[in-house]
């Protein structure tokens, strides 16, 4: 597809999506409880609808209504019959490969041409310490084969420094096991909001999570019995940001609804951010307006560690301020769909923005000479969406 862009104001009101990250926890949530769970406003994009499609495959009933999903379980995943594609979808992967464990039999789980460049290393070399069987293609990347039933409660060690989704996925896994279960990070946990949003999610379903003040140790005593429950999805503030940053660049104004102000969502930072280069934001209970300040937006430092998902964003809205900004914590995006790091300076530098890039680092030179370029996204949708708002 070709999409041609020209510049413009954004101005205006909209409605924020549904989280998908919301939507991907509540989906696994409902397939673990004994009963029926029925989701209201779930996300309908392409990865959740992978995992609403896996659930179905591992033995639940669902029932889709206008904007409602009603998910019926008895609370344990069954083997299922056919691969499950998790397509793009990395925490379809990277917590059904770690719930799988749970089905007696075999589960196989693949992915797209992206998905198989993910390392799944950490979460597999885990498993297999809990006693599960599992096997990948020799890289230790997709496609993945679990053979479910063997797992046991005890004590694991994994490394939280290259995704958080591994931690997730063995919280939801070992609340079910019978048994005491320790999750200790070797190295300290990146995305640290994910975490914190499926551990409200467990909480929200009666299942009694400890974790350290440090992150680095979580404790479980299963087999939790999982209460059915019934929920809306919150509005994505990862989708909302492009819109942010849009309005920023181009000193526009837009008020987003469906963004709650006490989201655990990680990429709700971004609010500090825009605030920070310069612009006004209201925030209440349930919307933020933003408005933006043309060819006056200061330079900015942040850490991505914890909020992966807005360097794209962020590296254009950098492009607009008056100065250097830095954005540190990047070094996981090079296993994203495309090596973002790479797209981002490749793609930047066309129309006109110089970045350094290093190991864990990026500059970016704010310039007011930006023009126009054929850009190539990788096939990423993220980096689509950045360049088209340049």
């Amino acid at each position: 597809m070709i999409a041609i862009i020209r510049r413009s104001c954004i101005d205006g009101v909209l409605n924020a999506p549904p989280s998908k990250s919301q939507t991907h926890r509540f989906y696994i949530a409902a397939m673990l409880s004994t009963g029926e769970s029925v989701i209201e406003r779930p996300s309908k994009c392409s990865d959740t609808k992978v995992t609403l499609d896996a659930i179905k495959r591992m033995g639940c009933t669902v029932t889709t209504e206008k904007s409602t999903v009603r998910i019926s379980s008895d609370g344990m995943p069954k083997p299922p019959e056919d691969i499950i594609n998790c397509h793009g979808s990395g925490t379809t992967l990277r917590i059904l490969t770690a719930v799988s464990s749970l089905a007696p039999g075999m589960t196989i789980l693949t992915g797209n041409r992206s998905l198989k460049r993910r390392p799944m290393y950490p979460l597999l070399n885990a498993l297999k310490k809990l006693g599960v069987v599992c096997y990948s293609a020799p890289n230790e990347k997709p496609p993945i084969a679990v053979i479910g039933g063997t797992i046991k409660a005890g004590y694991v060690e994994i490394g939280g420094d290259l995704s958080s989704q591994y931690v997730s996925g063995l919280l939801f896994t070992l609340a079910k096991v019978n048994g005491k279960s320790n999750i200790r990070l070797t190295t300290p946990l990146v995305s640290k909001p994910y975490v914190d949003m499926t551990i409200d999610v467990l909480r929200m379903c009666n299942v009694d999570v400890y974790v350290s003040e440090d992150y680095r140790l979580f404790e479980l005593n299963g087999p939790a019995n999982f209460k059915p429950f019934r929920c809306i999805v919150e509005g994505d503030y990862s989708s909302a940001t492009m819109f942010i940053v849009a309005a920023a660049i181009t000193g526009g104004k837009v008020r987003i609804n469906n963004l709650r102000r006490d989201s655990l969502q990680a990429d709700k930072a971004i609010i500090d951010v825009v605030k920070a280069v310069g612009c006004q934001v209201e925030i209440g209970n349930d919307y933020v307006v933003v408005k933006g300040v043309l060819d006056a937006l200061e330079p900015f430092e942040f850490d991505a560690t914890d909020s992966p998902d807005l360097v794209p964003p962020l590296a254009v809205l950098a492009s607009s301020c008056r100065g250097i900004s830095t954005i540190r914590g990047v070094s996981r995006l090079r296993f994203k769909e495309s090596d973002r790091v790479e797209a981002l300076t490749s793609q930047l530098s066309k129309m006109g923005v110089k970045i350094e890039a290093c190991d864990d680092c990026m500059r970016i030179y704010g310039s007011s000479k930006i023009k126009g370029a054929i850009i190539n996204p990788y096939g990423d949708h993220r980096i689509a969406m950045a360049c088209s708002i340049m």
